[in-house]
């Protein structure tokens, strides 16, 4: 028996009177999970664009500037499979309710520690380096939060439902980016540049501890229940120890993180590099465009939606190869269009999002069943972290580094590049590939 925080206590004492968890229970804590951690996400992604090249390296010019503050931002990713090894020690020794709570916590910590920080003008170079540690720590904690909420919506979905039941944790990305865009624009709105720029910007950093806090309580109310309780028992959701999951499931692994990276990669060019662009090279007000991006947002949830739909009528695995198609041909020639003015923006905005949703509502886990029942829980896990270093990292970074250097058309080489480990990574090993189907 592992110690149990008051928390899970607390949440436990709910299922007292024998309530058995249904699927749209499972999926209401895994879409609040979710979009609490997009929500931080985004906040730093803007605050990565908006403020930090300002506030943490104005020795520089505003495109090197972000540049940096870009590279501070892939840091998590890189911390996010540190995390999950660290975590996954914690959930087998204490427990999965202990894990989320000091994950969700740091994540919360880390995240609240960036809005009180000074700016290089104060701590100089002291500020760069504390940012880099508390986005390290958003990453760590990242790898923590991994609570196998989607395996057990997976598990208790109903049949021929499998494709509809795997977009709901999706539908957190874009609901974070439109509070946290919309928010932003608020503020922004609402404040006068020099105040925005010394203390506007940190409420966003706040409101996502509390959210965080919510989140951890929604998801403890899941994991403590008899359901979850089982299923861990026999080992369909127990943490396997990472050295024996990759000994044992490297393949699946290498192929569950490739298959997604069109839409990983996608992710960044529709929502943080089209906001540095337009910042840095156009005479477009950050607010208009935050505005497009909520409203384009929107399209992508609608989109993501339409994907249960169309992968429960065809197969996930047609879906994701199709979209992988449409995503190389949209990184041919959608990317100039940021360069078109107001119109070219908006419908590169809401192209991309609808390619984003379709693709991106089942990439999650999408050779998660491929994974014997010992290894599915850490193997999911692991997948995710990779998937999202490889084709969403340094995709920020990457794209506007090309683009800077050789035009915005450049930018879509990274995407293209997303879409082709897609379409190998789907055709490589057919007998794997049909397991998502």
């Amino acid at each position: 028996m592992t110690a149990q925080t008051a928390a899970e206590r607390d949440a436990r004492e709910l299922h007292t009177e024998g309530h058995k968890i249904a699927p749209g229970e499972i999926a209401i804590g895994v879409v609040i999970g979710r979009t609490s951690e997009f929500f931080d996400f985004f906040v730093y992604a803007i605050a990565s664009v908006l403020v930090f090249p300002k506030l943490i390296f104005p020795f520089v010019d505003p495109l090197t500037g972000t540049l940096y503050s870009f590279g501070i931002f892939a840091l998590a990713f890189l911390a996010r499979p540190v995390g999950t090894a660290v975590f996954t020690a914690i959930e087998r020794a204490y427990g999965v309710g202990t894990k989320l709570t000091i994950a969700l916590f740091l994540l919360g910590g880390s995240t609240a520690a960036i809005a009180f920080l000074p700016g290089y003008e104060t701590l100089g170079v002291g500020a760069v380096l504390f940012l880099a540690l508390f986005r390290m720590g958003q990453g760590l904690a990242l790898g923590g939060t991994w609570d196998g909420l989607a395996s057990l919506l997976a598990i208790n979905a109903p049949a021929g439902k499998r494709g509809w039941y795997a977009m709901l944790p999706q539908l957190g990305a874009p609901l974070g980016l439109i509070v946290a865009s919309l928010l932003f624009v608020f503020l922004i709105i609402s404040l006068p540049a020099e105040d925005f720029l010394g203390w506007g910007w940190r409420y966003p950093f706040f409101v996502a501890f509390a959210i965080n806090v919510v989140a951890l309580f929604a998801r403890l109310r899941i994991v403590v229940t008899p359901e979850y309780t089982v299923l861990f028992e026999r080992r369909s959701l127990e943490p396997a120890r990472l050295t024996e999951t990759l000994q044992r499931e490297w393949r699946t692994i290498a192929l569950g993180a490739f298959a997604p990276l069109a839409s990983f990669a996608m992710f960044h060019m529709v929502t943080v590099f089209p906001l540095s662009w337009v910042f840095l090279f156009t005479e477009e007000s950050p607010v208009r465009f935050l505005v497009i991006e909520a409203m384009a947002a929107v399209l992508g949830l609608l989109a993501i939606v339409a994907s249960g739909y169309l992968a429960d009528r065809y197969g996930r695995r047609p879906v994701l190869g199709a979209t992988a198609v449409a995503i190389a041909v949209f990184s041919g020639f959608a990317p100039q269009l940021l360069d078109a003015g107001e119109i070219g923006e908006a419908v590169f905005m809401f192209t991309g999002f609808a390619l984003l949703g379709l693709s991106f509502g089942q990439s999650s886990g999408a050779l998660s069943s491929s994974f014997s029942p010992r290894h599915r829980y850490t193997g999911s896990a692991l997948t995710s972290d990779l998937a999202w270093l490889f084709g969403a990292g340094f995709a920020p970074l990457a794209a506007l580094l090309l683009s800077s250097s050789f035009g915005v058309i450049a930018a879509g080489a990274y995407l293209l590049s997303g879409a082709v480990f897609t379409v190998i990574a789907l055709a490589l090993n057919r007998e794997l590939a049909s397991a998502i189907e």
